[in-house]
């Protein structure tokens, strides 16, 4: 597996204010990076870095893909247009959007505008939109904060479906340990702004074990919160 981004002593300052101090991390081919902090700590200027939205202060950004797909924390779709086409803005092809729809699990809601959708609907259609254009890298900016356990739960299962089938690499951003251990390989944990790298978790859950029941998981969540409130000063999720 190569990498398909590459991150290097990344510094970001807003005028006199350090944003993100000193990152470098590594994604490779078909990984799943959570990064876990506080708010303010910068994960989202990150992203924007990331996508080329926003320049670095200092050090050095990669990417070595063509495409990029982005999940947002609020959907943002166009009110007046279905389910379908909201999606087919993205992309026009037709067996592509059924195939979509199929394994994000809104079958039946093609034809419903946003406003006849519950959030977590809302919020698959979101994904689907962002997978459509087949992502080397997708990256997810707390997509699953409005969404209570059981909803959140289920979309991360039908993602990680896709995940199998497309092997793209994820980045995604977030507050919730259970949503890290469920989604990711490595989790990065944060420190409060200027942010800091401060410990990286490997996590090697079986499919089996990516259950919120189970002991492996509970072990390792239990781990990773005692470190997150070892750092109180430092993190705060």
């Amino acid at each position: 597996m190569g990498n398909v981004l590459k991150v290097d002593r990344l510094t970001k300052r807003f005028g006199n204010l350090l944003v993100i101090d000193n990152w470098s991390l590594e994604l490779q081919e078909g990984e799943k990076i959570v990064l876990l902090g506080p708010s303010g700590c910068g994960k989202t200027t990150f992203f924007r870095i990331v996508s080329g939205l926003e320049k670095q202060s200092e050090g050095t950004v990669e990417t070595f893909v063509d495409k990029i797909g982005y999940v947002f924390q609020e959907p943002r779709l166009l009110p007046w247009r279905t389910v379908y086409d909201n999606l087919k803005i993205i992309l026009d092809d037709e067996k592509k959007i059924k195939q979509i729809i199929g394994m994000i699990g809104l079958e039946g809601f093609e034809n419903l505008l946003p406003s006849k959708l519950s959030g977590g609907m809302k919020q698959r259609v979101n994904i689907a939109r962002s997978l459509l254009v087949e992502p080397q890298i997708l990256l997810m900016d707390e997509p699953f904060t409005s969404l209570d356990l059981n909803i959140k739960l289920s979309i991360i299962k039908d993602m990680e479906k896709m995940w199998k089938k497309s092997y793209f690499s994820i980045l995604m951003v977030t507050h919730d340990i259970k949503e890290a251990l469920m989604l990711g390989n490595k989790i990065v944990i944060l420190s409060q702004r200027p942010s800091r790298i401060l410990k990286v978790f490997n996590i090697n859950l079986s499919e089996e074990e990516k259950s919120i029941y189970d002991k492996s998981f509970l072990e390792l969540e239990s781990q990773i919160t005692k470190f997150v409130m070892s750092q109180s000063e430092e993190v705060m999720v």
